[in-house]
């Protein structure tokens, strides 16, 4: 067959990112891993270090893991970690072997977080006699395991964690269902761009999109055919709140409590940048539609009956969260208990107790932590696959919003007012988890 000027000069479409192909820094697989070479050690510890950032956890996390895995093979490790890469050297005697790693992407998988973790469990209780292919073998496992749910299911659970988020906001059945649907696609959509290696900004403002589209036309549809008031607009917001990043803003701010200055830098940046591209998309959408979301209507609910509710849709909304986040069935809803006895006390002090919110959250989160360290525990979880799951409900993603929605209009106090209160929120959230951590883990109140 003739091949055209067109075939010869087609650049075909290659990965940015070249994959590490692990195996070939093998000499001998069936040697012990204490025995293998600096190279060979540090490729291992690199792996571990390197797939443990990827779940989406702290660096205080990821340095720990590979300083357990160091001091099982004798080296000495020094790291750099960031929130997309690493960059640390082993030594061992006079000898030391550096490398620099990195990811794509970032995201947060905490399946694979427990997975590593049960590894490492193994490879103290052998006492690091593993072989070199055994290890790899099984971290092979790990990396290429798929998720635990389709992007439907992904989208099923979105919509059931929005929507649980609307009723604590203050909406009622009517900005449930709306946001229901809302979050559900758009989620969906993102989903379906993520397996596509769609980049982060283009799937960020179609996914929001989606779901403020879909939410606009389910309430006007009901409208229409049911004549339900404007008022109901209000829950326009909480459709694109599954977007708000809850796990890296927290991750961000315990890595700067422990002075991992870098990545809690890097995370706190990635985050600003999803929730100012995910608002503006939100509110360019209202306005393209002539859609005005004002306050939320008052429900006049007896307190023991709003307590009630308060934690039922607190557990919906952690555990939906938590699936978003690839938690099993099971951990999702150990974390979706937490969130709601933890989130329902947050509320109650803010809204019964006279509490300022921003403390009553610190409270919260604090609580959270405590009972997320008995989950480490009584069930072998790594405690952030429980403490921050459990608090990412009480990120305030509407906070954020109307900030940026009343900037766009003009009205910079009411903006700053509302930039002001979220960022105080934002603060508290990462500290409470930190107090807990420090009450809980004599390790953590250390500096070195």
């Amino acid at each position: 067959m003739e091949t055209t000027w067109r075939d010869k000069h087609t650049v075909k479409p290659e990965k940015h990112y070249m994959s590490v192909k692990w195996h070939e820094h093998i000499v001998d697989g069936d040697v012990k891993v204490k025995e293998a070479t600096l190279k060979e050690r540090t490729m291992v510890i690199g792996r571990v270090g390197i797939m443990d950032l990827a779940t989406g956890t702290s660096a205080w996390r990821v340095l720990d893991n590979m300083n357990h895995v160091g001091k099982k093979l004798g080296v000495i490790v020094t790291a750099d970690i960031g929130l997309l890469s690493i960059s640390f050297t082993c030594m061992e005697g006079s000898e030391q072997c550096s490398l620099t790693l990195s990811l794509p992407t970032t995201g947060i998988n905490t399946e694979r977080l427990y997975m590593l973790n049960r590894f490492l469990r193994d490879f103290d209780d052998c006492d690091g006699d593993m072989t070199l292919q055994e290890i790899h073998d099984r971290l092979d496992d790990i990396q290429h395991k798929k998720g635990n749910y389709s992007s439907l299911q992904v989208g099923f659970a979105s919509g059931l964690a929005c929507c649980g988020f609307t009723f604590l906001l203050g909406g009622g059945p009517i900005e449930m269902f709306c946001a229901f649907l809302g979050a559900g696609f758009g989620n969906f959509v993102r989903r379906l761009l993520i397996d596509r290696h769609i980049s982060l900004i283009p799937n960020t403002v179609i996914g929001v999109s989606a779901a403020c589209i879909i939410n606009i036309l389910a309430y006007r549809l009901l409208e229409l055919f049911f004549g339900i008031s404007p008022e109901h607009e209000a829950g326009y917001i909480c459709a694109m709140l599954f977007i708000i990043p809850g796990f890296p803003l927290i991750t961000g701010g315990i890595d700067l409590a422990k002075s991992h200055m870098r990545s809690g830098l890097e995370r706190g940046s990635y985050a600003i940048m999803i929730i100012t591209v995910a608002t503006l998309t939100g509110w360019v959408v209202a306005q393209t539609f002539g859609f005005h979301p004002q306050d939320f209507i008052e429900y006049d609910l007896h307190p023991s009956i709003r307590i009630v509710l308060w934690l039922i849709t607190s557990f919906m909304g952690v555990f939906g969260f938590s699936q978003m986040y690839d938690s099993p069935i099971k951990m999702a809803a150990r974390a979706g208990v937490i969130g709601a006895i933890a989130n329902t006390l947050r509320l109650i002090l803010a809204n019964y107790a006279g509490i300022t919110p921003s403390i009553a959250a610190l409270i919260g989160a604090f609580s959270a932590g405590l009972m997320a360290a008995y989950g480490v525990r009584r069930f072998h979880y790594p405690r952030i696959t429980l403490s921050v799951p459990s608090i990412v409900i009480m990120v305030p993603g509407l906070f954020m919003y109307r900030a940026v929605y009343n900037f766009g209009i003009g009205e910079m106090s009411v903006g700053a007012d509302w930039l002001i209160r979220a960022i105080f929120l934002v603060m508290a959230l990462p500290l409470g988890l930190i107090f807990a951590r420090i009450l809980t883990d004599p390790r953590y109140l250390k500096s070195v």
